[in-house]
């Protein structure tokens, strides 16, 4: 009894490992493009793409196999004619405005923008009020 429960125990513990990532990578996630102006084009648009397992690196820098599949797309797409704008349109509607380290204003990232704009102005009238109020009561100081 106790071998059944230490070799189910062991097979539990196993599981993760079946998980790996067992599929070959694609053929363009490590390989580069023959044109080098294509290639040019498919790495200048790779760095400006967040990897979205990594989310610190962009896909150009990552060894995730998400980014590997990723960088796969943006140069079978290259390949296939389209422009940079077009493949990071497709990416952004495939995975979100979080995979582009160059957001763009919208509906749901304006908030991205408008904050900080609204965090300085609330700063530069606090400041300005106090430092109106210390030169007023500098000048009825020196006054009495």
């Amino acid at each position: 009894m106790i071998r059944w429960v230490l070799a189910l125990a062991l097979s539990v513990l196993a599981l993760p490992l079946g998980a790996q990532d067992s599929m070959p990578p694609a053929p363009y996630a490590y390989n580069q493009l023959d044109d080098p102006r294509l290639e040019a084009e498919a790495s200048a648009l790779m760095h400006t793409l967040r990897c979205l397992k990594c989310q610190s690196q962009s896909i150009a820098d990552s060894d995730a196999p998400m980014a590997g599949d990723m960088r796969h797309q943006v140069r079978s797409r290259i390949l296939a004619g389209e422009s940079p704008e077009q493949i990071r349109i497709w990416l952004i509607a495939r995975y979100g405005d979080y995979v582009s380290y160059e957001p763009e204003v919208s509906s749901t990232t304006w908030p991205l923008f408008a904050i900080p704009v609204l965090v300085i102005l609330i700063v530069a009238g606090v400041l300005l009020r106090r430092l109106g109020k210390r030169r007023s009561d500098d000048d009825e100081g020196a006054a009495a």
